[in-house]
C-alpha cells in the first residue's frame, strides 16, 4: 500500500507533501482531492440559508436592526442587506463563513460534516484561499487540531471571532451607510402611502 492510498494520519506528518489533510501543498494526492471537491462544491454548499431571496422587511424590522447586531443577524432580510453592504467593503467572506458554520452546526450526517468542514477550511481558513477570513493564530491552531477529526463545532471559536469582528467593525459602518439609511427612509413613505 503506497502512502498516497492511505488515509490522512491522525497527527501531522513530517512530510506534508504526502498526506497533507489541510490541502496546503500541491502533491498529486491533494490535487485529486481538490479536483473532486471542486466538482462537488456547488451541490455541497447549496443549502446555505439564502441571503439573496428574502421578503421585503417591514419598517419595524429595519428599525430593529439598529437595536442590536443579533437582531440583524437573526433576520434573513437583515443578513441579505448586511451581506450586500459587506460586499461593498470587500469583506463578504465574513458573512459567507458565518453562514457556512451555521449550516455545518445543523448537519447530523458525520460524512457530510467531514466534507463540509474540509470545504469550509479550504474556502475560508486556508492561507491559500482568496476568501480567507482574518483569524488569530490561536484560533487557527485550534482549527488545525480539530480538523484531524472534524465535528459540527470545529469552527465555533473562529465563527465567534468573525461574528465579533463584524459586530465591532462592519456593523457600526453599516448603520451609518447610505444603503441602511435609504431602507429607513423607505419604511415610513411605504406605510404612509398604504394608509
Amino acid at each position: 500500500m503506497s502512502s498516497h492510498d492511505a488515509a490522512p494520519p491522525a497527527a501531522p506528518s513530517r512530510n506534508p507533501c504526502c498526506l497533507c489533510w489541510c490541502c496546503c501543498c500541491s502533491c498529486s494526492w491533494n490535487e485529486e482531492r481538490r479536483r473532486a471537491w471542486q466538482a462537488s462544491r456547488e451541490s455541497k454548499l447549496q443549502p446555505l440559508p439564502s441571503c439573496e431571496v428574502c421578503a421585503t422587511p417591514s419598517p419595524e424590522e429595519v428599525q430593529s436592526w439598529a437595536q442590536s447586531f443579533d437582531k440583524l443577524m437573526h433576520s434573513p432580510a437583515g443578513r441579505s442587506v448586511f451581506r450586500a453592504f459587506l460586499r461593498t467593503e470587500y469583506s463578504e467572506e465574513n458573512m459567507l463563513f458565518w453562514l457556512a458554520c451555521e449550516e455545518l452546526k445543523a448537519e447530523a450526517n458525520q460524512h457530510m460534516v467531514d466534507e463540509k468542514a474540509r470545504l469550509i477550511y479550504e474556502d475560508y481558513v486556508s492561507i491559500l484561499s482568496p476568501r480567507e477570513v482574518s483569524l488569530d493564530s490561536r484560533v487557527r491552531e485550534g482549527i488545525n487540531k480539530k480538523m484531524q477529526e472534524p465535528s459540527a463545532h470545529t469552527f465555533d471559536d473562529a465563527q465567534l471571532q468573525i461574528y465579533t469582528l463584524m459586530h465591532r467593525d462592519s456593523y457600526p459602518r453599516f448603520l451609518s451607510s447610505p444603503a441602511y439609511r435609504a431602507l429607513l427612509l423607505q419604511g415610513p413613505s411605504r406605510s404612509s402611502s398604504e394608509a
